[in-house]
């Protein structure tokens, strides 16, 4: 049993062994036996000499070649307007020449319109300019009034406490003079009544004399009394009064000059106010008229360089599947929508697609070779200096297979 095992763990080793035998003999024996035949063979076959060099990879690819440099002509008027001339395309203009001409017939009416807010921004602004100088004018004149009423209550509270020729010291005097006089006048007419009083018992006057002494002499006591009760009241009550009352003036004066200022700065500060509001009004209205003029001067558009005209639907036709109408008068155009192309023949670009198969052979910077079908026998060169990251979405959405990398060679 274990003799049989053996055997078949060694059958497939003997069968690769044998089979390497035959081979070996069959070679060995056509080598022998048709040495004539194997020269012949070798002859038949065409050989080379290995030697080192260059190995060049290239790829090749068509595509279009187009100015590297060319100015964009877009229509800068806002919103949409309609074209009314427009340069043949193809035409070959100078720079400042006339390409196209919008219509400007709403704008110059807009212009009119503004004119007049301009107009009346500008009588408003010079109107609040000028009541600005009146408030301020104004407001100090109140104050200068308020500070003279305030100094004249001073002046007056001042006049009336002095103690050194005040009114309540000149007034004090008085009433103290006027008791003095009453007091002598009393004591003559009492001295007098008393000789009448002795002179009418001798019967030597009448009793009617006798009588007006009497009455003189009365009449000097109540002006004494009448004098004596001034000087109190004005110490007790007249001095108090006026003083207060002066007081208050003061104060009041004073309160009164504080409004007066304030309300001098608020009508000054609003004055202001509106005065910038209208300058700024009137700055605004004249930025909308220079700008209605701007746009007046953009419906008409001039070369800005020598250059071949080409409209730009000419060029965007393909790219949209012919959906753009093409460039023509009458036709309604938006702002910066792209009019006209002038290229220049300065320098010049070749754009070609890189199938995602040799993507990797091209890099930044590699030498080309371009040949142009239309110049036969010529040969340019150039330099790879740019190529997409992403595939062309445009022929992937066409195709979704088929993934190219745009690519441009600076010739």
């Amino acid at each position: 049993m274990k003799d049989n095992k053996m055997f078949r763990l060694l059958k497939p080793q003997v069968k690769i062994l044998v089979g390497i035998i035959i081979i070996i003999a069959i070679g060995v024996s056509i080598l022998k036996f048709s040495p004539s035949q194997s020269q012949g063979l070798t002859k038949d076959i065409p050989t080379f000499t290995v030697r080192q060099g260059p190995m060049r990879i290239s790829v090749t690819e068509s595509g279009t070649i187009s100015a590297r440099e060319q100015v964009i002509i877009k229509s800068r008027v806002e919103g949409s307007t309609t074209i009314l001339s427009l340069v043949s395309e193809g035409t070959l203009v100078k720079k400042d020449d006339l390409l196209v001409e919008l219509d400007a017939s709403k704008l110059l009416d807009n212009k009119i319109d503004q004119e007049i807010r301009v107009q009346n921004a500008e009588a408003a602004f010079v109107s609040s300019r000028e009541n600005l100088a009146v408030t301020e004018n104004q407001a100090q004149s109140d104050i200068d009034k308020a500070e003279l009423t305030l100094r004249f209550a001073h002046l007056d509270l001042e006049k009336y406490t002095d103690p050194n020729g005040g009114e309540y010291s000149n007034q004090l005097m008085e009433a103290r003079v006027r008791i003095t006089l009453a007091e002598g006048e009393l004591k003559r007419a009492e001295s007098r009544l008393e000789g009448s009083e002795k002179l009418a018992k001798e019967k030597y006057i009448s009793e009617t004399e006798l009588e007006r002494d009497r009455l003189d002499a009365k009449k000097a006591d109540l002006d004494l009394k009448l004098a004596q009760s001034d000087l109190k009241l004005l110490e007790g009550f007249t001095y108090n009064r006026k003083l207060e009352e002066l007081q208050s003036d003061v104060k009041q004066s004073e309160m009164a000059l504080e409004r007066t200022r304030r309300k001098a700065t608020a009508d000054i500060v609003q004055a202001q106010a509106a005065l910038r509001a209208k300058e700024s009004e009137y700055k605004q209205q004249q930025d909308k008229l220079k700008k209605n003029e701007e746009q007046i001067e953009k419906t008409k558009i001039y070369a800005p360089s020598d250059g071949l005209v080409i409209y730009a639907t000419s060029t965007q036709g393909g790219r949209r599947w012919g959906n753009t109408e093409p460039l023509s008068d009458g036709q309604d155009v938006r702002e910066r929508q792209e009019l006209i192309y002038l290229p220049t023949a300065l320098s010049m670009k070749a754009e070609i697609k890189i199938h995602e198969a040799s993507i990797k052979k091209v890099a930044l910077e590699l030498p080309a070779i371009i040949k142009v079908d239309a110049l036969s026998g010529k040969v340019f060169t150039g330099n790879v200096v740019k190529i997409a990251p992403l595939p062309d979405s445009q022929m992937a959405w066409l195709n979704p297979d088929l993934k190219v990398y745009n690519t441009e060679i600076n010739i």
